[in-house]
């Protein structure tokens, strides 16, 4: 029978079984099979190595009662560390694969780096790099070697999601060949950049206006230095802003009065050129133009954002199942004792979540490579994709860490067990890179007309035959519910208010966000059908199949009745699925360990976390600095 083990500690053995297990060798091999298909495969040391490995030292271990500023500052050191992991600093900038791995691990214990690490390796080097073409070669040691922090200044008090409208100014000066950097008003003052003295030196790239001869260039990335080891530089005014939810980071309001920058600090590149007698030179038509490509490190930041809130989902994950396969509580019978993860109403809201997190991993990998390989062709169609994506697992990972924080129920407000700042953190992945409803908004508006939708595939079989197991059958259904909320969205446009082009699209934006939604999960099933189908090991394909069954019929769930209507389905269908997927979860259950073990998460950073290996908040002897490093594992005994 399955029974749980604890090792290197006396914690209760008496978990009861759930259903029949594979045994350990089978696990073992399916657990293998699953972790080389979400990480990266043959590539999984190179993306995920480095990252993966901080976390099993002493320097990333929760640290408590440590006030927010010292948790600041604790996240400035941690970055320290990730640059002596990097290798060679440029090198990650460049790559998204690893870049966004980076945040992946590091967004599970510390959400204030990886908003550091985004900030310093993503925005400022990435710019520095990608948009800096006429630099000459310019040093960047300082910033490779962590003597001065790396920040980026674009969204203003008065700009958010409207960032192209920017005020900040940067005034040509003719006699010095430099630039003026100012800030005219309050509005202009940039909101939220982490500016402060914490962690050292620090320089920006700031996104100001090119002014002229009083005529306005449109806006241009400047490299401005903020501070020295005696304070903020002249003319650079910060104010820390209020504390905010999440890991603390150190975000403040920032401007500049008459700053004085050398004709070198302009990044220039294609999108614009000052040449000797200051005229600017372009390939882009358009100053709103040179601005997107100004700020073009956007798109692999939210690869960035979707990665790291990725990592905390499946960590939020990872302790919940194994604190419900170590928590035992009254059974039906007097005197019995039986874990969580025995109750149907319990594992079944963790499948669920488990489902959906392969989506997501498999999706984001899927996504990245589109990423790496796009075309001049295919830039924009790849960009409205990350951007889609982006939206999805940064809501769906608030989904489940939410989900899996209450599960836990009491255990899990405790910031040592792991999983209490997760959402939070989650929350500010949501908000950065481009506000996610914005930016499904945008999405949805190019898609009405300019996306072809996929049809259903041909077949011969009548629909009263099809299986709600059939994988693709289910997908095709998903397809079907994308094309229909186009339809109807292009008909509730056309519909509106003659010369009220927000009128209309009001009428059409509800219905156009559906296609939105439906779009990233076909996508989400197509990545993974295609992984179960490479899978080696059968059981890993079989597990993968039936996560992807229930993955799909959760989003088909809303969306039954229109497709009966429509006549894509039976009512036998419609009555079978409720059925269908607890036949899928009853599958599943047993299995629940070896695929959250598949997440690879260390097993140091989890004997850490008191509820991932077998105790609790009030256990005989908690200390929790000096946890005992046990595990749990799912094992077999005749």
């Amino acid at each position: 029978m399955t029974m749980l083990t604890f090792r290197d500690n006396d914690l209760p053995q008496d978990t009861a079984p759930v259903s029949p297990h594979l045994p350990v060798q089978g696990q073992n091999r399916a657990r293998s099979e699953l972790t080389y298909l979400l990480f990266n495969g043959d590539e999984q040391a190179r993306v995920h190595g480095a990252w993966r490995n901080l976390l099993s030292t002493g320097e990333f271990r929760h640290r408590p009662g440590l006030s927010p500023a010292e948790r600041v500052e604790l996240s400035y050191s941690r970055l320290r560390l990730v640059n002596e992991a990097a290798g060679s600093p440029t090198d990650l900038a460049l790559d998204p694969q690893r870049l966004s791995a980076l945040h992946e691990w590091t967004g599970v214990v510390d959400g204030g780096l990886c908003t550091l690490a985004s900030i310093h390796y993503n925005l400022f080097l990435g710019s520095l790099l990608e948009q800096d073409a006429d630099s000459g070669g310019r040093d960047l040691s300082a910033f490779t070697e962590m003597r001065r922090t790396g920040t980026f200044l674009c969204t203003e008090l008065g700009h958010g999601n409207d960032a192209a409208a920017l005020e900040t100014t940067a005034e040509y000066d003719r006699e010095t060949g430099g630039f003026i950097l100012h800030t005219p008003n309050d509005r202009a003052q940039k909101f939220m950049p982490n500016t402060s003295l914490a962690g050292g030196p620090k320089s920006a790239v700031v996104a100001a206006r090119l002014v002229i001869d009083g005529e306005d260039q449109g806006a241009f990335l400047f490299l401005t230095p903020l501070s020295d080891e005696n304070g903020h530089l002249p003319g650079v005014h910060v104010k820390q802003l209020p504390d905010r939810t999440g890991t603390p980071v150190d975000h403040c309001l920032t401007r500049f009065h008459m700053v004085r920058l050398p004709r070198e600090a302009l990044l220039e590149a294609e999108h614009g050129r000052l040449d000797r007698e200051g005229l600017l030179h372009s390939t882009l038509g358009s100053a709103r133009k040179r601005f997107l490509h100004s700020i073009g490190r956007v798109t692999s930041g939210k690869l960035c954002m979707s990665a790291g809130t990725l990592g905390m989902s499946r960590a939020a994950l990872t302790i919940a199942v194994r604190h419900a396969h170590s928590r035992h509580i009254s059974g039906m019978k007097r005197g019995e004792r039986i874990p969580l993860v025995a109750h149907r109403s319990h594992h079944s809201r963790l499948l669920d979540s488990i489902a959906t997190a392969y989506a997501m991993t498999l999706l984001h990998r899927e996504v990245v490579s589109q990423w790496v390989g796009h075309t001049p062709e295919n830039r924009a169609d790849t960009e409205r994709l990350v951007a889609i994506t982006k939206g999805w697992i940064t809501w769906q990972a608030r989904a489940i860490a939410i989900e899996s924080r209450e599960r836990c129920g009491a255990q899990g407000l405790f910031p040592v067990n792991g999983i209490s700042e997760l959402p939070l953190n989650i929350e500010g992945g949501i908000t950065a890179e481009g506000d996610n409803l914005v930016i499904w908004n945008k999405a949805a508006s190019e898609m009405l007309f300019g996306h072809q939708m996929e049809r259903r595939r041909a077949c011969d079989e009548p629909l009263a035959e099809r299986s709600l197991t059939d994988l693709g059958f289910l997908r095709d259904l998903l397809a079907e519910v994308e094309s229909d909320a186009q339809r109807r969205a292009r008909s509730a446009l056309r519909q509106g208010p003659a010369g009220d082009p927000l009128g209309r699209w009001n009428e059409a934006s509800e219905t156009a966000l559906e296609m939105v939604s439906a779009h990233v999960c076909r996508e989400a099933a197509d990545a993974f059908i295609a992984a179960a189908a490479r899978a080696a090991d059968p059981t890993a394909r079989s597990l993968l199949e039936d996560l992807c069954r229930l993955f799909l019929l959760r989003q088909l769930d809303s969306h039954t009745g229109r497709l009966l209507a429509e006549g894509h389905l039976t009512a036998d269908h419609v009555r079978a699925f409720p059925d269908v997927r607890n036949d899928i979860i009853a599958g599943l259950a047993p299995h629940m360990l070896s695929l959250v073990d598949a997440f690879d998460l260390p097993a140091e950073f989890l004997a850490t976390v008191p509820i991932a290996s077998g105790g609790r908040i009030g256990d005989e002897g908690d200390m929790w600095s000096t946890w005992p490093r046990a595990s749990v594992s799912a094992s077999t005994a005749e």
